[in-house]
This record gives C-alpha cells, sequence and structure tokens, in this order.
C-alpha cells in the first residue's frame, strides 16, 4: 500500500467527485449493510471484509479510487482472499489523519447520519473539506460499474 507521507494535507476536495456526499454515504450504508462481515484493525490501519459476490471487488476498488480521489491523505488496497474482499485503509503519518482513520473505521455506524451531521463531526476531528461554492454538495450522478446501486 502507498502511504502518503505526513505532509498530505487532511482535506476532503469533492469539487471533482462524480457523485454528492449523500449519494456517496447512501453507497456506503448499502455497501456495509449488503456485504460487510467483520473489520479490524491492522498493523498500518483498519481492514474491512466483505462478502465477495460477484461485482463486490469492483464496486469497492471503484469506490475506493473516488474515495482517494477526494481524501489524498488515505491509501487503500482491496484484495480478494478466501471468498471475502479485503478493504485496507491507512493514512499519512500524521495525528489527525490517524484520528480520521478511527473515525472511518466506525463509518458502518454512522451511516444513518445526514452528510451535513458527518461533516461537522468530522470537521472537529480536523478534516477540512472543499466543496464547490456554487453548487456546494451537487455533482453529476454517479456513474457505478454493473448499473445501479441496486444491481450490485
Amino acid at each position: 500500500m502507498n502511504i502518503p507521507p505526513a505532509s498530505t494535507p487532511i482535506v476532503c476536495d469533492m469539487t471533482t467527485a462524480p457523485d454528492t456526499p449523500q449519494e456517496r454515504l447512501d453507497e456506503y450504508r448499502h455497501l456495509f449493510t449488503r456485504h460487510l462481515t467483520a473489520r479490524e484493525r491492522t498493523e498500518q490501519g483498519i481492514r474491512f471484509r466483505l462478502r465477495a459476490e460477484p461485482g463486490t471487488a469492483a464496486w469497492v476498488r471503484d469506490l475506493a479510487a473516488r474515495e482517494k480521489a477526494c481524501c489524498v491523505f488515505f491509501a487503500y488496497d482491496v484484495t480478494v482472499e478466501d471468498g471475502e474482499v479485503l478493504w485496507d485503509c491507512a493514512v499519512s503519518d500524521d495525528d489527525t489523519a490517524r484520528a480520521l482513520l478511527e473515525e472511518y473505521y466506525l463509518l458502518p455506524d454512522q451511516t444513518h447520519q445526514s452528510p451535513e451531521a458527518l461533516e461537522h463531526h468530522l470537521s472537529a476531528k480536523g478534516l477540512h473539506f472543499t466543496t464547490d461554492p456554487t453548487h456546494p454538495h451537487r455533482h453529476p450522478p454517479a456513474q457505478h460499474p454493473g448499473g445501479d446501486a441496486d444491481a450490485r
């Protein structure tokens, strides 16, 4: 896993994201509800264990790539092993980044929150957000491999 240097800004920039914060949060809720079997802390960071149903690995790789595009201080590695998709996550060597990694670990329990409430909570932990000032939280609809969210 290619972990970014400690000098990497602790910023979430969704200005070029193909989805909105609400769509992203809904996607996490769907993914975790349907596929999450376990989560654990690892030497480098955290790991989500997901059922490896058809299309799940590609979906998680796509989601990880979109997350990496907006939160460059994160690093992700997605592998398939023994019928599970293993989604490993790590962050740059920075106290704020590590606190946010802990929040990411807790995300399966937080997907019921609104994007605004989650943003407020994560801002208090030190995450800075960048949005398009002309259309905050509005981006074109996401295009997911395999069709719409229900097709996953």
